[in-house]
């Protein structure tokens, strides 16, 4: 939103959350029955959206059980052309993902799940010619936890500027004593519910989309405030010259899988200001107020937001905004 005789320069547009049309609903009502962790893709040489998209279930019924890549022509009703479970990446847990389509044509899922050898957040790549055409067992590492130093590395946003391809990823660093910690921190096959580290932001990049290098932290938790345990970016919305970034963010751990989101901007996108330091600007008006893991994508001069929503039974289903560029 440029209105340049006021000097309003590179604002992204918002909506009300409330407003929104519901995509998918989560298998069951209460807590810890989840659908969303969205990326999505519009391709303008089939005219089809791509969406990924986890489905989950209380901890104690499995987690994350299973993924899927949908395709739709109006980005509103999908049909599922693509599916993974648990099993197929011997995982206790997998969550949000990143399509991409790549330079050379091919089509790229960037996937995070917990690796069943140390109970550490993990993401891979997996390649292949067409999104339906993915195969699980051809996949290949992009970070371990290990790779970067740290307790876990997840959730991953992917895009393409200049030929370059930039990844961002939430990630643990490890605390001080991170070996006398290591049994509390991976018992549960999940460091960031644990309160002994947090959710960062990270940035890599690559020339190939397949070879990533890690460059380090680019956004962080405060000491203090609304966001003080998660910030995490989920997407980005370019409004030359602006980045504006909507993060998922927390104030302890006790709002863990309830994350509520904040905007940040950027013009470099190494360096970010937060713009909503006293608290979230997009939330759910129902139960804890949970609205995390945006996605947007502009089509026709409109902005696809996708976002998890909290119902009011305390699940979570996945929405969607169709907002005027200008």
């Amino acid at each position: 939103m440029n209105q340049v005789h006021k000097r309003w320069l590179g604002i992204a547009p918002l909506f009300d959350p409330a407003d929104g049309v519901t995509i998918l609903g989560p298998l069951n009502p209460g807590p810890g029955w989840w659908v969303g962790a969205p990326s999505v893709l519009y391709d303008d040489q089939n005219e089809r959206f791509y969406l990924y998209y986890r489905r989950r279930k209380p901890r104690e019924l499995g987690r994350g059980t299973n993924c899927y890549i949908a395709e739709s022509k109006n980005g509103i009703e999908f049909s599922t052309i693509w599916e993974a479970s648990k099993d197929d990446l011997d995982t206790p847990s997998m969550e949000k993902a990143a399509l991409a389509l790549t330079l050379d044509g091919k089509a790229h899922l960037y996937l995070s799940y917990v690796d069943a050898v140390d109970n550490k957040w993990r993401t891979d790549l997996i390649r292949g010619a067409r999104f339906d055409q993915l195969d699980t067992q051809n996949r290949v590492k992009v970070f371990t936890a290990d790779d970067i130093n740290a307790e876990g590395v997840k959730d991953p946003y992917v895009f393409i500027l200049g030929r370059m391809y930039y990844m961002l990823l939430s990630y643990a660093p490890s605390p001080l004593r991170a070996e006398a910690l290591s049994g509390r921190m991976h018992a549960t096959a999940d460091v960031y519910n644990t309160g002994i580290t947090k959710s960062h932001t990270g940035l890599a990049i690559s020339g190939d989309g397949v070879r990533f290098r890690w460059l380090g932290d680019i956004f962080s938790p405060r000491e203090s405030g609304w966001d003080a345990y998660a910030a995490r970016i989920s997407t980005l919305l370019y409004t030359p010259p602006v980045f504006t970034a909507f993060y998922d963010g927390s104030a302890s751990v006790a709002e863990n899988y309830e994350e509520r989101t904040g905007i940040a901007i950027s013009l470099d996108l190494r360096s970010y200001e937060r713009v909503t330091e006293a608290g979230p600007i997009l939330t759910s008006p129902h139960a804890s107020g949970s609205l995390r893991y945006m996605e947007a994508i502009v089509v026709n001069n409109q902005i696809y937001y996708y976002y998890e929503y909290a119902r009011a039974d305390g699940s979570h289903e996945l929405r969607l905004n169709v907002v005027p560029m200008e």
